[in-house]
Parts: C-alpha cells; structure tokens; sequence
C-alpha cells in the first residue's frame, strides 16, 4: 500500500485538487447511467415470428437464447430484428458512449498521464506492453482464427458462414452429468494441482458453499463471492447437469480456491486480488477438466462435444474479448487526440475491427451491415480496459495448465503460488515471476498452439467419417 502511495504521488493532487475531482465524481456517471436505462429499461424491444408460429420479444435474454438456435433462417430474423432496433439509436449510444470517453480522458490529463491506457493500467502497476502484445500477437494470428471459423461453417453444413452462424453448438449431445459426477469428474481434473489443493476442494464440496440449481426468482449464470475474508467463499450456479455446467462447476471453484487460498495465506490487506489474475485460476481448472474429460472419453462423438466446446471457449474467452480490447484502444486514443466521435463514427470503427476479425473481406465470415452497432450492446466498454484481461488469463492459465500436466512439481508450486499470493504484489510481477510473462509473444504462441492442436484432432475425427 504505502509502494502504491509513492508509485502514484506524481498523479496525485493537493488536498484541494482531490477534493474538487471527487466532488465531480459524482456527477460524471451521468452517461453510464443513461446508457444502462436506455439498454436495460426504455428500449422498445422488436418482436419477431419463428418458423414455428411463435412470436418473441427480443430483448437482451431472448436475443441470448434465439441466437443459439438450430434454425438458420430464425437466427438471422433473431440478428436482423434485434441489431436493427439497436441501430435505431445510434446517436443516443453514441452520445452517451462519446461522453464517457471524454470523462475518462478529461481524468487522464487530469492526473497527469499520457494516455487513457497507461493511467488505466497503472493502478495494478501492468506494463502497457501487455496490452500492446496481446493486440500485435492477436492481429498476426487470425489465421487461426479463421481456421475454426472454417471448420465451424463445414460442421453446420452451411456454404458462406454468416455473423448469425457463431452460436450454434458444433456438437450436439443428450450426455448428462448429476452434480455428484460434475464434482468428482472436477476432482479427478484437479489432482494434478497436488494432493493439499484436491484435498482442500473435497472438504469443502462436503458443504453448503454453492446453491447449485435453477429456481424460480434466482438470478441467472454462476458466479463467486469470496470477499468475506474470515468466511468461506460462496458459490451460486446453475447447474443443468451438461457438460457446460461441469466446465462452469469448475470454473467458479478455480475462484473460491483462489480466494480460500489466499484468505488462508495472507492477511486481510493482502488478501483480495485483481481481475487479472482472478481469471487465471478459473481457466486453469477449465484446462485441466478439457485434458481429463479427453483421457477419460470413450467415442469420438464425446471427444467432438468437448472439442468444440473448449474452442467455442476459445473463441469468445480469448479471441472475442481481444477484439474488444483492440476496439477500446482505437477509441480511447481518438478521444484523447481530441477527436470527436458520433455513433456513425464508433459504428464504423467497430465494424472495421469487427470485419477484420472475422475475416470478412476474404470471405470468411460475412458481417451484414446491422451487427456493426454489437458495440453499443457491450456494457464493459463503459468501465475501461476491464475486458482485455479475460484475453491475457486465459492465456496465461492455459499456459499454467500445460506445464502443470507435464508433471513438474516446480511448475505446480508456482502456479498455486500466485494464488496464495492474492494481491500482495502487483499482479503482472507475480505472474511473471512463476514463469508466464503476459508482456511476451509466448503466452499467446501457446494458445494459438492449443487451439491448432485441438482443430487437428477435430479434423482427424471427421476424416475418419467420410
């Protein structure tokens, strides 16, 4: 704490300086909150007509649902109605996006600091090197990228893959997992972690930590709170015994033995840590889960469900949020040019990103001109720079995973040693010091490795059917 007083003194007001910029914190979510009423409360949502007579009000959870739809003409009414309405109020986003822009800016010359970026991250002491490198290495390798895309559009069998095509499963499956195999299928996946950590998980799954299924009124997803220090963590799922629930099961306890093992090693000041190594620990155990649920399949049509699943997972956790990292540097640094940007503007950009990314102009995916405006649907672009270290974690977390699997206790001890370690460092030094280094090529080399890897293997299993 007192490293971070010093660290952060040149950017740090006088008593009067500080006390003026919180008085106007308090006026300068205006936009933010604008937007969330807009998005989540007065859009008048479109209705549309299914194949099968059914008539949906799409809002946000019905667009969520539709878009997984089996039906292809159904997802692209579903995509058509919906981003079309968003369109409608273009202007509106793109004030209210424009102004937080400007806040955040007005807060960088404030304080002093370059860039939007650098005083971003220079709360958790990140070196604006990740940041960079995971935009270059992701850019370079989009190729790998557009390998799955293929991939994809020969599983559904379809000619020209469109936006509308991304949801769909690759593999679909009646498998199911009661919640006493999820947690033992999660057990076994852990034990390369060592016998404290898997031992430590099994008494606590012998509590009452996790409300585990759906129920009327309960909120939807998983997530887990473990800020009660001197408390277990809880866990809140909704657990519908596919393989989805089991990767979510051992996801969200990747993060309560995060927390239990840093509550337990540090003291309370210590012991919370930051979101760029809070995901670490979730993905690593989604890794570990994929490489025992691959040793323990007995027929390829159950390698092809967890396959698909992981680069399904790859995609949105790494490649998606990388895309919006790219997104939010672009219109950062306009702003902080002095650029003015209407939502035509942030339109554009984004769609240009966007079509990059999926490899639009070399007909890849063809990205129709009302998806362009999925920037205004994203809520994290009005908390900067949050989303680029889902990218960066499960980079580092796939990394962890393959060198724990090799066997080597050294490598393991690391690993679990950044989770004792809770935020009693800075989170880059950490990581860096157990062997990943988030500001290098070599994280993300391994994630494009793995997700190469895991196409041959999907690639081998339908050569063998033809």
């Amino acid at each position: 704490m007192l490293d971070q007083i010093l660290r952060t003194a040149p950017h740090t007001l006088n008593a009067e300086g500080e006390g003026i910029i919180a008085q106007f914190g308090l006026a300068t979510d205006t936009a933010h909150a604008t937007y969330e009423i807009l998005a989540n409360a007065d859009m008048p949502w479109p209705t549309v007509k299914l194949s099968d007579g059914t008539e949906v009000r799409l809002d946000q959870a019905a667009y969520t649902k539709y878009r997984f739809s089996d039906n292809r003409e159904d997802r692209k009414k579903v995509f058509d109605a919906f981003w079309g309405q968003w369109k409608n109020f273009e202007h509106t986003f793109g004030v209210t996006f424009y102004e937080m822009l400007k806040k955040d800016t007005a807060y960088t010359k404030v304080r002093k600091y370059p860039d939007s970026l650098t005083r971003a991250l220079d709360n958790d002491k990140l070196p604006p090197a990740v940041y960079d490198t995971l935009i270059k290495q992701t850019r370079e390798n989009l190729p790998t990228l557009h390998r799955y895309f293929k991939i994809r559009a020969r599983i559904l069998g379809v000619d020209q893959l469109h936006y509308y095509d991304m949801y769909p499963s690759l593999v679909k499956s009646d498998l199911k997992y009661p919640i006493d195999e999820g947690k033992q299928l999660m057990l076994d996946a852990v034990k390369p972690l060592g016998p404290d950590y898997a031992s430590t998980m099994t008494e606590a799954l012998k509590h009452r930590w996790m409300d585990v299924y759906p129920h009327p009124h309960k909120r939807s997803g998983a997530y887990m709170n473990g800020v009660a220090y001197d408390v277990h963590p809880f866990l809140l799922l909704n657990y519908n015994e596919d393989y989805e629930s089991v990767s979510t099961l051992a996801h969200e306890w990747g993060h309560a033995m995060h927390s239990y093992l840093a509550n337990h090693s540090q003291a309370y000041i210590n012991a919370d840590y930051p979101i760029f190594t809070a995901e670490i620990a979730s993905t690593t155990n989604e890794a570990l889960l994929l490489d025992h649920m691959l040793k323990i399949s007995k027929t390829d049509d159950e390698r092809m469900l967890y396959l698909g699943q992981a680069l399904e997972g790859l995609r949105t956790t790494f490649f998606r949020q990388a895309m919006f990292a790219d997104f939010e540097r672009e219109v950062h640094t306009r702003v902080d040019k002095g650029e003015s940007l209407t939502g035509v503007d942030i339109t554009r950009i984004y769609g240009d990103i966007l079509k990059l990314c999926h490899g639009d102009k070399e007909g890849v995916v063809k990205i129709d001109e009302p998806y362009t405006m999925e920037w205004a649907y994203i809520p994290h672009f009005y908390n900067q720079y949050y989303v680029f270290q889902y990218a960066t974690s499960i980079s580092a977390g796939s990394m962890f995973a393959a060198e724990i699997l090799k066997g080597d206790p050294a490598a393991r001890e690391r690993y679990l040693n950044v989770l004792r370690s809770g935020g009693s460092a800075y989170p880059y030094e950490l990581v860096k010091a157990a062997g990943v280094d988030l500001a290098s090529p070599a994280p993300y080399q391994a994630i494009f490795a793995r997700m190469n890897a895991i196409m041959d293997e999907i690639e081998a299993i339908q050569a063998k059917r033809k």
